[in-house]
């Protein structure tokens, strides 16, 4: 007799969205992309024969502290989808492309408060993963600490946040197991030191400024359903 048990899968994910003015020509697809992702996930993994038992996302969308100060980072809980689809869309539609001041911008933090998001545990099988987009690269860690809005108990600098992410060797503040990051940024400082030193990490390269526009967005569905 065929075995048709099928493993439930718990998938968290957290979208950390570049939100500045130099985004504006892209940030509707982005948005788009991420309003769509739940039926077309679910469509693949149907098709991939594995059940997602629940699925969450979190939203981050980061500017500069430096310059931006309170709009500096947008920060929400996880939204359960599909039953929280409306507040998940409200959300998203309410992200701007504004602000920025300087090129870089302050992608690391936006990186760390994913990291520290509260994943779930419940599910047999999970995957917790981060997805960030950006058309610039990274400030370093701390570059906007004088602003009086800078969040407390964040990573000292990139040695810090690189233990929060953690090795096979020396586990960080997630799953090692479950734990993805994917990355669709240029190849500049901070994307591509984390993607030449981080374990499990997949980084999509775009030129600044108008390189996204050339991201398959195929790519990050692939790669989510391809881990699972």
């Amino acid at each position: 007799m065929a075995n048709n048990y099928r493993m439930d899968y718990g998938v968290d994910l957290v979208f950390c969205i570049d939100a500045t003015m130099s985004m504006d020509h892209i940030l509707d697809t982005v948005k788009n992309n991420a309003l769509n992702f739940y039926q077309d996930f679910k469509a693949e993994m149907d098709r991939k024969h594995k059940r997602v038992a629940a699925l969450r996302i979190r939203i981050v969308a980061f500017r500069d502290y430096y310059y931006d100060r309170e709009k500096a980072m947008l920060v929400t809980g996880f939204f359960n989808l599909p039953e929280q689809a409306e507040e998940f869309r409200a959300c998203i539609n309410s992200i701007k492309a504004d602000g920025g001041g300087d090129d870089p911008e302050d992608g690391l933090e936006a990186l760390a408060f994913a990291m520290r998001s509260d994943w779930s545990s419940a599910a047999p099988k999970r995957r917790h993963v981060i997805v960030v987009w950006s058309d610039e690269g990274t400030h370093e860690l701390g570059f906007g600490k004088a602003a009086p809005n800078y969040p407390r108990g964040m990573a000292k600098d990139f040695n810090e946040l690189t233990a929060w992410w953690g090795s096979k060797s020396c586990p960080g503040v997630m799953d090692e197991s479950a734990k993805r990051l994917i990355i669709f940024a240029p190849d500049k400082p901070g994307w591509n030191t984390i993607s030449d030193n981080w374990n499990n990490v997949i980084q999509y390269e775009s030129e600044a400024g108008s390189g996204l526009e050339d991201c398959d967005y195929e790519q990050i569905l692939s790669a989510i359903c391809n881990s699972i």
